[in-house]
């Protein structure tokens, strides 16, 4: 327990014990004088200002007014506990039924149906009632106190409430070691904010009981009803000198997680890929800790839909059942019938798995995706010292483009693609690969190396790799991008690409014609295209001179590079000229050259360059 908790309970026992005393003094006095008492209207006791280690008392009044057939006791005081600036105002009226002129020494009964705890952030409107108090040894307690509209914040704004209404029931009995309780909350109406979560309504509802012993709080019997979502029940004992739970048991046998997730799980998830998701169906939970050690858990669901509303990601028909065990090796097994990963279709898969303590290792996950699918081998993981490491083998069995570009409405491409990867490890956080993630697209390969990530599932994912294009097919890559008729091959290379929140934000790149001999030819409206990339020239001069009757022009080689920095590209060709740099150098008859004359551009800008030329836009836009 932390120490404003600790402080607070030392603050209500004090103030308890205060009202105690004076409640005790009230009633002594009656019993010794119930002669003189008949004559006696009222008693007030006072006291101006009380110290304690915890809070500063002032004003403190209680008065006794002896009408019959009730007494009515007032009391109100001003206190500050030390730890805070602000004074609490405090007020109570109670009524004291009298049986046969005379009170019960044993026990006493009020019924205080004003009561006011108050400050600048603090309205507790309440009513006590006291069934059974033991005033002279108190050994047993049983009341109830019930809130009326109460409210309250803190000056950080990450707790408050408002409107709060609901019933707490409190029996308290004495033994030679400590205390027997019981308590049942029903909570009737109000929102409740307690960072990160909020709870509006009533229907909630707490029972439970156990004893207090030696700073040793134990739940023997606990159920919690949480309207529309679930209903709990449990058993714990918590160590107020450890601040620990020595031992817990929960279990939930039907959550709706379609109610549950927002309010419980989404809070917590805020800065994870989960942030935005929308899930259904049901769930069933077991936990049991032992030692201050987790000793047992099984998580089941059943029939399960979780979809992102960013279109990132889907499952449907989720099953699953996940158990683990401190002593005992366990069996996972999840299913699920479909789904989509950025767009793409996932199929039907099931899923096997051994967890043993803190180990899991499965010899094979095989995720269908399009026409191919994932296959993950060699899997381990293991958690140590707080973190988790993992490592795996993945393959990308072959992939039809055509459709992979159509999942993920990108220009349609031909071939297939396929990738191995021999290890992937994860520590901490970060993904890093052992070897080269290999695509073949457009009848050549493209190569990602060096690649590590970031935090892949968080809110800001970051990429670290190297890319490597060889032997591209710019027929088929032209034609696929509608950016006009090239014949020839194409070869790149991408270094230090950093991608955050999947957008560049750093690489070099330079892509440029392969080597070789091979018929390397041009179309008019390709140069168009280029010439709008590179910020004008070659466009203008075809249509004003006698190229514009040739349909395409030979090329000797062709080349691009960026160095993006600071959201701006620089830009290059294959040669450099005292006023630009040359895209495309002309060879043989007819033969063209294309020249940059930009040589600054902004990234947003060249983006909307390409995006204009690759949509058709055969106008070759100068700036």
């Amino acid at each position: 327990m932390n120490a404003d908790k600790r402080r607070y309970i030392k603050l209500v026992e004090s103030l308890s014990a205060y009202i105690s005393v004076y409640l005790q003094l009230i009633i002594l006095f009656l019993c010794c004088h119930a002669t003189n008492a008949l004559a006696i209207s009222q008693i007030s006791i006072s006291a101006g200002h009380i110290e304690h280690a915890q809070a500063d008392v002032k004003n403190l009044t209680l008065k006794l007014n002896l009408d019959k057939p009730v007494l009515h006791l007032q009391a109100s005081a001003t206190f500050k506990p030390k730890t805070q600036n602000d004074w609490m105002q405090f007020k109570l009226d109670c009524g004291l039924p009298q049986q046969q002129g005379k009170l019960d020494s044993a026990k006493a009964v009020a019924d205080c149906q004003q009561g006011l705890l108050e400050s600048p952030r603090l309205k507790l409107p309440f009513a006590l009632k006291i069934n059974q108090l033991n005033l002279v040894s108190t050994q047993h307690v049983n009341a109830s106190l019930q809130l009326k509209n109460a409210s309250f914040s803190d000056e950080a704004g990450l707790h408050a409430a408002d409107k709060l209404g609901g019933l707490l029931m409190v029996d308290l009995q004495k033994t030679v070691n400590g205390w027997i309780w019981k308590t049942n909350i029903d909570w009737q109406s109000g929102e409740l904010f307690w960072q990160p979560f909020y709870i509006a309504n009533g229907g909630h509802q707490l029972a439970a009981s156990g004893k207090f012993e030696a700073q040793l709080l134990s739940f023997d019997n606990a159920y919690i009803k949480v309207k529309d979502v679930a209903e709990l029940d449990g058993a714990a004992s918590f160590d107020f000198r450890s601040g620990r739970f020595n031992s817990l048991k929960i279990n939930v046998p039907n959550l709706n997680l379609k109610t549950a997730y927002p309010i419980f799980f989404k809070p917590l998830l805020e800065k994870t890929a989960f942030a935005h998701a929308e899930v259904e169906g049901l769930a069933s939970m077991k936990f049991e800790m032992d030692n201050s050690e987790p000793k047992a858990f099984e998580l089941q669901l059943k029939d399960v839909d979780i979809a992102d509303n960013n279109k990132k990601f889907a499952l449907y028909k989720l099953n699953a059942n996940i158990p683990w065990d401190y002593d005992v090796a366990k069996t996972i097994k999840l299913t699920y019938s479909g789904g989509e990963l950025l767009n793409l279709p996932l199929g039907k898969t099931n899923i096997e798995a051994l967890v043993d303590r803190y180990a899991f290792t499965a010899p094979l996950i095989e995720l269908p995706i399009l026409d191919g699918a994932f296959v993950l081998s060699n899997v381990s993981a293991a958690r140590t010292g707080g973190q988790w490491y993992w490592h795996l083998s993945a393959k990308l069995t072959p992939i039809a483009m055509e459709d992979f570009s159509t999942a993920l409405n990108l220009p349609r491409m031909k071939g297939k693609a396929s990738a191995e990867i021999p290890l992937v490890t994860y520590v901490a956080g970060n993904l890093t690969t052992d070897g080269s993630l290999v695509l073949n697209v457009f009848n050549g390969t493209a190569t990602v190396t060096q690649l590590i990530m970031q935090t892949p599932l968080g809110i800001a994912p970051k990429l670290n790799a190297d890319i490597s294009l060889r032997n591209l097919d710019l027929g088929v890559l032209t034609s696929t991008f509608s950016f006009g008729a090239i014949e020839g091959k194409l070869d790149g290379d991408i270094e230090d690409l950093e991608l955050q929140n999947w957008k560049p934000v750093k690489f070099d790149a330079v892509v440029q014609s392969s080597p070789g001999r091979y018929p390397k030819k041009i179309s008019q409206r390709a140069v168009e295209n280029i010439s709008a990339l590179g910020g004008g020239g070659a466009a203008a001069a075809v249509q004003r001179s006698f190229l514009r009757f040739f349909k395409q022009f030979n090329y000797g080689k062709m080349g691009l590079s960026c160095r993006l920095r600071n959201d701006v590209c620089e830009m290059g060709g294959v040669e450099s000229t005292p006023n630009g740099y040359i895209i495309v150098k002309g060879s043989g008859i007819p033969a063209i050259t294309v020249m940059g004359y930009n040589q600054s551009v902004g990234w947003s800008e060249l983006l909307a360059r390409i995006k204009r030329v690759t949509e058709g836009n055969t106008k070759a836009v100068i700036q």
